[in-house]
């Protein structure tokens, strides 16, 4: 498994990956979901780049 930073240095993408961590307390079942919010969240981030 890859060691994932505790920071990335954009607060926007620091929470996906704190949001990820929650992984361990949910059935596998569940796990899609979460991964489906935290591509959501990534790729609106990237759009916004072209925006500052």
């Amino acid at each position: 498994m890859s060691v994932v930073p505790e920071e990335t240095g954009d607060e926007r993408a620091d929470a996906v990956v704190a949001a990820l961590g929650r992984l361990a307390e949910l059935p596998v079942g569940e796990h899609v979901a979460v991964f489906e919010e935290a591509f959501s969240a990534l790729e609106a981030r990237l759009a916004a780049v072209d925006d500052l």
